[in-house]
């Protein structure tokens, strides 16, 4: 019931930023050629030929504000986080609309129109959202449109589900109390209070207005739970229970079916998807193709130099462990004069072991680049948790809780920890978080903006 109401939410959303989406394109088109503010505009476009393009549009930005979680009841707790958002989104928009007018060739659209469509859609959206916020606050406030929830089990489980029901008020429930055999009558647990105990079920249900319960109580109690069953439906009334392994839930949760099983994934990997690891690894082919084509002088001059800087090979192999703990060769261009046994202590700036070259291309990560054929090959992705020596993953899988999750996806040559600055020898404890972080949310959109990100810092760590 709480999902059916939160997809009506989102359906409400989606339909009113179409809305305010198109009149943001026809407010542009309508400033640029209707009046003389930005001077005088020629018209090469008639209005229905920008409204073609408003479906393209519709389309993208209905995609990102899906992906950057506008849709979604985990959203920003506040207007400021969700501006942020709205901000990402219509810069990635616009980008994504000029180069698809870029590559149809469509070279009369106009420059001040797309401007102006960007401002006001930005505008219009940050004020839709406020203004939303505001409508569902006032109506819940005056206790319209609210349901009656009974919560049965006033443990630790019943408490946090109560005052996630308080945070989340939008939703619209009002917990109306609770029924428990260990707690006292009056007893106020989050917001609401104690109002008997599990035997007065059935009072409660026919003295007052229930429009749904929940049982929080715990699994093992399952004669309880088959009981308190039996009573809602006798009267009618909507259950569902909350389960109280989900403290074993490291992550989001998913749900599948085996026959008429229900087995629970208890961490879901958005890359477990078949359809989402086409898209990156198609992704990856495409880019790391293309970026060889433009790298290769660089390649054949950083070659060169490695040669020539001392003896050895030129490109250097290591293993590293990848996806589901499968070890692969790594390879780098040498940056450090050949040792006799492997070195295990983490290297340091102004390490005397690199080589006159080496100290330049590692602070410049071009010694990584040799890395593209590592993703041509399917050991590693252009994007995703950053591969370490089977040596410091097994001293890591004991010293770091949850090490091994980072695993569950392909690594990449850059990733989201690397991005804020957690990379070499600093805190793994932290680059494990946002590896993790990373396994579970991952979106294109997300690889994108980690991908602009690893330019920026290279520019930044270069000059």
């Amino acid at each position: 019931m709480i999902r059916e109401n939160q997809r009506l939410l989102n359906l409400l959303l989606v339909l009113i930023d179409i809305m305010v989406i198109s009149f943001a394109l026809f407010f542009a088109w309508f400033i640029r050629f209707k009046t003389t503010l930005l001077g005088e505009g020629i018209d090469s476009w008639k209005l229905d030929q920008y409204l073609l393009s408003l479906l393209f549009i519709i389309i993208v930005y209905t995609i990102l504000n899906y992906s950057f979680g506008l849709y979604s009841p985990q959203r920003s707790e506040n207007i400021t986080t969700e501006t942020k958002q709205i901000l990402k989104i219509n810069i990635i928009g616009l980008l994504i609309l000029i180069t698809a007018l870029y590559v149809i060739e469509v070279g009369v659209y106009s420059r001040y129109l797309l401007a102006m469509f960007a401002v006001f859609s930005t505008t219009f959206m940050i004020i839709e959202r406020f203004f939303f916020r505001s409508f569902l606050r006032y109506v819940r406030k005056k206790g319209y449109n609210q349901q009656y929830m009974l919560v049965i089990g006033a443990g630790d489980l019943g408490e946090k589900f109560a005052n996630k029901i308080t945070k989340n008020f939008y939703i619209g429930y009002n917990i109306m109390g609770f029924l428990d055999d260990n707690k006292l009558i009056g007893e106020k647990i989050s917001n609401s209070k104690v109002i008997g105990s599990i035997d007065d079920l059935e009072k409660v249900i026919t003295n007052n207005t229930v429009d749904m319960a929940i049982i929080t109580v715990g699994s093992r109690h399952y004669k309880l739970i088959e009981n308190i069953l039996n009573t809602l439906e006798k009267y009618g009334v909507k259950a569902e229970i909350v389960p109280d392994y989900y403290r074993y839930f490291n992550a989001k949760p998913a749900i599948d079916m085996i026959d008429d099983i229900p087995v629970i994934n208890i961490r879901y990997v958005p890359l477990d998807n078949n359809l989402n690891r086409l898209i990156k690894r198609i992704s990856d082919i495409i880019l790391v193709t293309i970026g060889i084509i433009i790298i290769s002088p660089l390649l054949l001059v950083t070659a060169i130099l490695v040669k020539l800087s001392s003896p050895g090979p030129v490109i250097f192999k290591q293993k590293r462990v990848g996806n589901n703990r499968k070890e692969f060769c790594i390879y780098k261009f040498r940056s450090m004069k050949v040792q006799e046994k492997e070195d295990y202590n983490w290297t340091k700036e102004n390490d005397p072991r690199n080589t006159k070259i080496g100290s330049f291309i590692r602070k410049t990560n071009i010694d990584e680049l040799p890395q593209f054929f590592n993703i041509l090959k399917g050991d590693m992705s252009l994007i995703g948790p950053r591969p370490e020596r089977p040596f410091f993953v097994d001293k890591f899988r004991d010293e770091i809780p949850k090490y091994m999750i980072k695993h569950h996806v392909r690594p990449g040559m850059t990733g989201y920890a690397q991005i804020y600055g957690y990379r070499g020898n600093t805190s793994i404890k932290k680059r494990i978080e946002y590896d993790i972080y990373y396994v579970e949310n991952w979106s294109f959109f997300l690889d994108v903006k980690i991908f602009f990100m690893t330019f920026r810092n290279f520019f930044k760590n270069a000059y």
